[in-house]
């Protein structure tokens, strides 16, 4: 593996963009001239900054932090670094990992939390694949959050006013944008597989080839960067909201996963014979169990919850099935070496990292566990009665009372998401809205 320091010299790199995930997929860290940073191949930040809410405020609970706020060592992952191809000058960005001083890992970061769990699949001689697939709206520029979001306008001058599912017209009426989204992460080495018009006005789909959880994750969360930055240079948002309009589909981020023995490099959901493994059932058994305690890393954020509705694309329920899009849990047709299990619960606001660690968090427990399905649903899952939590508090009290989903993802994590999540929380509850207004104001 080329070093970061040559890698850079080899591209005439000047900058870099140093940079980790927060608790809700955002990029934190530093711009840097490439000559420093190639020096130490890493940064400090305020270990706090991994208590940084969405809305730029910390929570009352910080006691998964050093009470200090001293600094963490976050180091460069060489296997991470990219071309930032929308820049004006030669730069580069690399992905980090957190460390203390002393050279502890800090359990709290996002990506720490999934190494912990691959390491959990590697004692087991396991490794698991992974295949994210997210959704994102195409938007106007809405500069006012008291107004609702519009479809942008493509390139016949009107905007999408109707359904559009699988449309390849609906999709060229955004070519230039998308050739950018295609051009920019063909130099970021993301890749992709296929894009769809989902069924929601502008609403887009973008497959992810599957390979390695943790490398998958990185381009996940680069991804979401590289759409938001061409949306912006055409004019539009993009947004990754799990439910960013009242009358259209929400956004998922469906993560098909499967897991291969270390030494053979065979899939442990099949058999010899090709028929499912007794691993497979309770991979599908641990998902049921534990998916509602992991809720709130699936759907972390309160606007997360609007897109869990019946009807509407999306799982009210943790039902498996063959080829069911409508279960929670779907099991595509495929050949033995191919098989896999689809986690649809999950929305595109969530952070990559996390939700794929703790998927695979709740497969873990249910092998370790041998723990059995309920039978595969032959019919519409959309007909049987939720079984989700309905609201972000609901899903932080089962996380926090759920000891062996703590255990798998790390106590100091959980701590910290939760305070994060609650302080979000309790800024939501502060906040008067537009239907509050609308239908209190003058008939209460």
């Amino acid at each position: 593996m080329t070093s970061i320091p040559q890698w850079c010299e080899q591209r005439a790199i000047t900058e870099v963009e140093a940079i980790m995930p927060d608790m809700s997929g955002v990029a934190r860290g530093k711009m840097m001239p490439a000559e420093k940073y190639c020096e130490d191949e890493g940064m400090n930040l305020p270990e706090a900054l991994l208590l940084l809410t969405v809305t730029g405020d910390y929570p009352e609970d910080v006691r998964a932090i050093n009470p200090a706020d001293g600094d963490i060592v976050c180091r460069g992952d060489a296997s991470s670094i990219r071309l930032v191809p929308w820049a004006i000058d030669p730069t580069a960005q690399v992905i980090h990992d957190c460390f203390y001083p002393d050279g502890r890992p800090v359990e709290a970061a996002p990506r720490h939390v999934l190494r912990r769990v691959l390491d959990l699949y590697e004692a087991r001689g396991w490794k698991p694949v992974v295949a994210p697939e997210l959704e994102f709206y195409l938007v106007k520029p809405n500069t006012d959050p008291d107004y609702p979001l519009e479809p942008p306008i493509g390139r016949s001058g009107r905007a999408e006013s109707g359904r559009q599912s699988y449309s390849i017209d609906a999709i060229n009426e955004h070519e230039p944008l998308i050739e950018d989204i295609y051009d920019y992460c063909e130099a970021q080495d993301i890749q992709l597989d296929t894009l769809i018009h989902e069924s929601g006005a502008a609403q887009m789909e973008i497959n992810l080839i599957h390979g390695d959880a943790l490398e998958l994750a990185d381009q996940a969360f680069l991804f979401k960067r590289t759409v938001r930055e061409a949306a912006h240079r055409h004019s539009m948002y993009a947004t990754f909201m799990a439910k960013p309009m009242e009358r259209e589909p929400g956004s998922a981020m469906h993560i098909h996963q499967s897991i291969v023995d270390l030494e053979t490099g065979t899939n442990v959901f099949s058999q010899a014979n090709g028929e499912e493994s007794p691993l497979f059932s309770a991979y599908i058994a641990g998902l049921q169990k534990y998916l509602p305690a992991a809720m709130s890393i699936f759907a972390p954020n309160v606007n997360s919850y609007r897109r869990i509705t019946r009807w509407y694309a999306a799982p009210i329920n943790l039902q498996w099935g063959y080829d069911n899009r409508t279960a929670g849990l779907r099991v595509p047709i495929a050949d033995a070496d191919a098989m896999r299990v689809e986690n649809r619960v999950g929305g595109a606001d969530a952070n990559s990292y996390l939700a794929i660690a703790a998927s695979l968090a709740c497969g873990y427990l249910g092998m370790i566990e041998k723990l059995e399905p309920s039978e595969p649903l032959e019919g519409s899952a959309y007909e049987l009665p939720f079984s989700l939590p309905f609201a972000l508090q609901d899903s932080l009290r089962l996380l926090r009372e759920c000891q062996p989903l703590i255990d798998t993802l790390g106590e100091q994590f959980v701590m910290a998401y939760a305070a994060v999540k609650e302080g979000e929380l309790n800024h939501y509850h502060k906040v008067i809205s537009s239907w509050e207004r609308e239908f209190l104001l003058l008939n209460v």
